[in-house]
């Protein structure tokens, strides 16, 4: 048998006594069609070979007898296996006689460990990300201030005149910003703000990421044009990168870098060691 047919609710020294068991009551049958194939034999007169004939059926049908009574007593102690085997009927493929030339139920075996284990680090991952909400609070900060409730997620369709109304107005608030609205696929409207190209300076990488954070942090779906306005007077708050000292320190350059940090609700200037 292969590794794996057999549940751990069965019995294996019931079992093999079983498989003994069924392979005694094999030649108790064998031994009953013998003798009905050699019939009355050996006997002089019909009256002796018909009670030799008698005697020897009855004594391989009691056999026979035995023997089941036996087998029917093991399976009982044998036990029930598991009926919700996880891979069903794919454990007959066990016993396929070339299973060394064709693995199938070896690798549905491996298969199935593995999806397990992908279900449960996905299950472990998901309870963390869960925990770990992708807005920033301003706890992490240093400033108190209270959870928000998690808003739900929703779908707003705004006309496009609104759209525009609500850029131009923010583009009138924030002169020395260059800002742009395209639609590349009808009515859907994207700004154009390159936050994603890599800098090639280790400052620039760094607004990069705390950017990134911010349009994490900025998330009001009911009011989308608050988010948008939110998010570019954080970033205009960057203007002045390299003349704003950092308000913990009061240093302008700690390792070669400006405070690279504006706080979200404050937009102070803070370097990455002294926010925490």
């Amino acid at each position: 048998m292969a590794e794996g047919v057999l549940s751990p609710g069965v019995n294996l020294e019931a079992f093999s006594q079983a498989i003994a068991a069924i392979q005694a009551l094999r030649s108790s049958v064998t031994r009953v069609f013998d003798c009905l194939k050699d019939g009355m034999r050996n006997k002089e007169t019909l009256e002796g070979r018909e009670k030799g004939f008698v005697a020897a059926f009855q004594e391989s049908l009691h056999s026979v007898s035995i023997t089941l009574n036996e087998l029917e007593r093991l399976s009982n102690l044998v036990g029930k296996p598991s009926e919700n085997h996880p891979l069903h009927n794919s454990g007959l493929l066990s016993l396929d006689p070339v299973q060394d030339k064709t693995p199938l139920y070896s690798q549905l075996l491996q298969a199935y460990k593995w999806s397990n284990k992908l279900q449960y680090h996905a299950g472990l991952a998901s309870g963390l990300l869960n925990q770990q909400s992708l807005k920033r609070s301003a706890n992490q900060m240093g400033v108190s201030a209270k959870r928000r409730p998690k808003a739900q997620p929703t779908t707003l369709v705004l006309p496009p005149q609104y759209v525009d109304d609500v850029i131009n107005r923010i583009d009138r608030m924030f002169p020395e910003m260059s800002i742009q609205l395209s639609r590349p696929n009808g009515t859907s409207a994207m700004l154009l703000l390159d936050i994603w190209s890599k800098s090639n300076y280790q400052v620039f990488q760094k607004v990069t990421d705390h950017a990134t954070t911010a349009l994490l942090h900025y998330q009001l779906p009911q009011m989308p044009d608050v988010v948008v306005r939110s998010f570019m007077t954080w970033l205009r708050s960057y203007i002045k990168l390299f003349q704003a000292p950092c308000q913990r320190c009061g240093k302008f350059l700690q390792d070669g870098l400006p405070p690279t940090w504006r706080d979200f609700r404050t937009l102070e200037a803070f370097h990455d060691t002294c926010r925490q």
